[in-house]
């Protein structure tokens, strides 16, 4: 039973908890600040196994180093093979950058004018990323009953995430610019832990976590499980299906196809 005194707290603590949060959920006014070029930057690239993570590798295949400096990518525990990816991945982002860098120290060595800027270093362009090991939230045939357990290891070990910076990092980039997923499990416990931080006015929120979210390919007509819970939450939630954005009535941007097969 609650005791009497406790009603007008509670009367007074809800509807300021309901305000906050209505506060926090994303509108089509709410737009980041425009960053300066070259600005450090941090991406947080939730991860999922098997074709989760086949598509975000198709969705990031024209990924801006020079925009995005650190790259984070969050994995479940066990899931050696979206590891593995990213790195795959980092090393095609290098070769790339490789590239863009030797391409300039070249045209400057062709410059007749001598008060062309200097072009930047390797690692300048190419930046930095780490592979970030998140505890599985439930795993296959798990019991119900000890699913809030592993779900509340994985919540903070994302908080541990989010709030640190990564030591792969010459500079201090604190909480994530951006969280981009495509439906793991996973990223529900992310850009909820995101949503909390934000919730309680941390130093250093502000304007950071922008989330995206981007529907399956293979979803068609309906949502996945992820996507209902995260559809009012992210900032922006992409579909690849014109029948699936006309069936949410607007919640959803259609913008096409996203990822190659």
């Amino acid at each position: 039973m609650i005791s009497s005194a406790a009603i007008p707290l509670l009367l007074f603590l809800i509807p300021l908890v309901s305000l906050r949060v209505l506060s926090l959920l994303p509108t089509r006014r709410s737009q980041p600040r425009s960053r300066l070029s070259h600005t450090p930057t941090r991406l947080l690239v939730v991860l999922g196994s098997g074709g989760h993570t086949a598509e975000m590798f198709s969705l990031l295949h024209n990924l801006d180093t020079l925009k995005y400096t650190h790259r984070s990518y969050v994995v479940s525990s066990g899931d050696a093979f979206s590891a593995l990816k990213a790195k795959e991945f980092e090393r095609g982002l290098y070769d790339t950058a490789r590239a863009r860098a030797s391409a300039g120290r070249k045209k400057q060595r062709t410059s007749a004018d001598p008060g062309e800027a200097q072009v930047m270093t390797k690692e300048e362009v190419y930046g930095s990323y780490d592979i970030e090991i998140v505890p599985r939230a439930r795993k296959i045939y798990q019991s119900l009953l000890t699913t809030p357990i592993s779900s509340l290891q994985c919540l903070f070990a994302c908080f541990s995430i989010l709030m640190s910076t990564p030591s792969a990092s010459e500079v201090k980039l604190g909480y994530p610019d951006l969280i981009v997923s495509n439906g793991p499990a996973t990223a529900v416990i992310v850009v909820f832990a995101s949503f909390v931080l934000r919730f309680f006015g941390l130093p250093g929120t502000s304007d950071k976590m922008r989330t995206i979210y981007v529907e399956s390919w293979a979803r068609v007509r309906k949502l996945s499980l992820s996507g209902k819970i995260l559809l009012r939450l992210v900032d922006r939630f992409l579909v690849q299906w014109e029948r699936l954005a006309e069936e949410l009535g607007g919640q959803a941007e259609y913008i096409g196809v996203l990822v190659s097969h």
